[in-house]
């Protein structure tokens, strides 16, 4: 039998986490019992664990990465032969005195909802906002207007003007210093949480209530001073997604029955969230791909292949787009279209070049795989265009679906650009590398290839060329890209 402290060193997940588990089925309760001879412990009573537990916490986060509800997860478990959480015999515990370590509640503080009672983002009792990851306010419901963020009429349109610690510092605590720098604590620790390597902010907790180890709800302790000398204290929830961070502050005096459990359902609450962002202008790169020759392919394929085919590369290109903090945004038809909007820890145009260069490698993996597979002689290809603009961002939604879409011309040149690129080449606006520095840009190869007067093909390096230079615009096959024909261009080769 295994201690949690041993579970817990063994896995490296927090003991919130444990207790999800626990309160999930996935693991059976510990049987509490006194540890006899071990002299590991002063404790008169210590819970224990079966052997597999090591073995079964790993398939769980193996199954997590695939992207599977836990509820799946509890369906796999059962068929793969792990015995589900059934009761207990468990030995009388003796009086808790000093000493005893309780290492698992019997009922795991972090799941806390019971009855019908059912929280939703609407009827969240307490201020509640969401940021972005430059912490800029996206969302905002009426008690944090009021109380926390100084009573505004609307938010302006620019997401630079929305910074959540200004508008903190208008509000009813902001006139005392103290609560200020509370408040700047305060989301210092909540960022830190982005690039921290373990589950727990700094003076924080981790609750493990999200089923995703690397995006944990935290719990936060917060003073906040008050103009007539007195002291209101919370606990602050920061839940964290892809689009932001969710930020509840709750009474430290009042009940916080279901408020976890609704953070807890997680598709939920973001896809309300972003029901309800207000559009905002922001600089964003775009990336649009697809696949060339695509009516063909679906053509020489079987159905079912062909949606396979599809199927792989979305599921082979989504962890590449996860790492560069790409945002799925609305396209027609089987090709991809990504936002990328800055971020305070990284370039975001950058993390496109970088994204796109990465897709065209793995693209050629997944081409050899075909061309073995099917024995035939066809290259799969992902044609990529790149464009850098400040345009609109909003949300189309409709109950169980939520999609983001920029409007104006940065999407359309890039969509363009991903038209007149062949044999998975990566094309981008000039207007996209020159938002970087000249040190930044002697990371990337780009260039342009052009004949010269013996009509050799001749590479020239960090160069741009209009488009009508690099193609017979009275061509048909090129009647779509007349719109864009003196937008100066380059082809990306390398980004380092």
């Amino acid at each position: 039998m295994l201690t949690s402290l041993e579970v817990l060193q063994a896995t490296a997940i927090s003991r919130a986490t444990l207790n999800n588990y626990i309160a999930l089925n996935l693991l059976p309760r510990p049987v509490v019992r006194s540890p006899g001879n071990d002299t590991r412990t002063n404790a008169r009573q210590i819970g224990y664990f079966p052997q597999d537990t090591i073995h079964r916490i790993e398939r769980i986060r193996a199954l997590k990465k695939e992207g599977m509800p836990m509820a799946d997860i509890s369906r796999q478990l059962q068929l793969e032969g792990f015995e589900m959480s059934q009761p207990q015999t468990l030995e009388a515990p003796q009086p808790k005195r000093a000493s005893t370590i309780v290492t698992v509640p019997s009922q795991p503080a972090a799941i806390e909802e019971t009855g019908p009672l059912k929280l939703t983002l609407d009827q969240v009792p307490s201020p509640a906002y969401m940021v972005n990851y430059n912490l800029e306010l996206t969302w905002y419901n009426e008690d944090a207007r009021t109380t926390l963020l100084g009573a505004f009429d609307k938010l302006p349109a620019d997401t630079k003007a929305r910074g959540v610690l200004e508008y903190l510092a208008r509000g009813t605590y902001g006139s005392r210093s103290k609560s200020r720098e509370a408040f700047a604590r305060l989301h210092q620790q909540i960022g830190r949480e982005r690039t921290s390597s373990t589950s727990s902010v700094n003076n924080g907790k981790s609750l493990g209530l999200s089923g995703d180890d690397t995006s944990p709800i935290t719990e936060l302790p917060l003073t906040l001073h008050t103009e007539n000398g007195k002291d209101d204290c919370y606990n602050v929830y920061a839940a964290y997604f892809r689009e932001g961070i969710l930020v509840i502050y709750a009474r430290a005096d009042a009940s916080q029955r279901g408020l976890l459990g609704l953070l807890e359902r997680r598709d939920e609450v973001i896809r309300n969230l972003l029901k309800k962002r207000l559009p905002v202008l922001t600089e964003v790169a775009v990336l649009v791909a697809d696949l060339q020759s695509s009516m063909r392919i679906s053509s020489e394929l079987p159905p079912e292949e062909y949606f396979e085919l599809i199927n792989q590369i979305w599921s082979t290109m989504d962890p590449i787009f996860r790492r560069y903090y790409g945002t799925h945004g609305k396209h027609v038809g089987d090709g991809m279209v990504y936002y990328f909007f800055p971020q305070p820890d990284c370039n975001y145009i950058f993390n496109a070049l970088r994204c796109a260069i990465e897709m065209r490698e793995a693209m050629r993996k997944i081409s050899k795989e075909w061309q073995l597979r099917k024995n035939w002689l066809n290259e799969l290809y992902l044609n990529t265009g790149l464009n850098e603009g400040q345009e609109w961002l909003g949300v189309f939604h409709i109950e169980t679906k939520v999609e983001f879409t920029v409007l104006g011309d940065t999407i359309n040149h890039a969509a363009r650009l991903s038209d007149f690129a062949r044999c998975g080449s990566v094309w981008a606006t000039k207007n996209l590398l020159g938002k970087l520095s000249v040190e930044e840009r002697q990371h990337v190869r780009f260039g342009v290839t052009r004949q010269d007067k013996d009509g050799r093909n001749l590479f020239v390096n960090v160069s741009y060329s209009r488009l009508s230079e690099l193609v017979d615009l009275t061509c048909p096959r090129y009647e779509k890209l007349r719109d864009i024909t003196a937008l100066a261009i380059t082809e990306i080769i390398e980004v380092e």
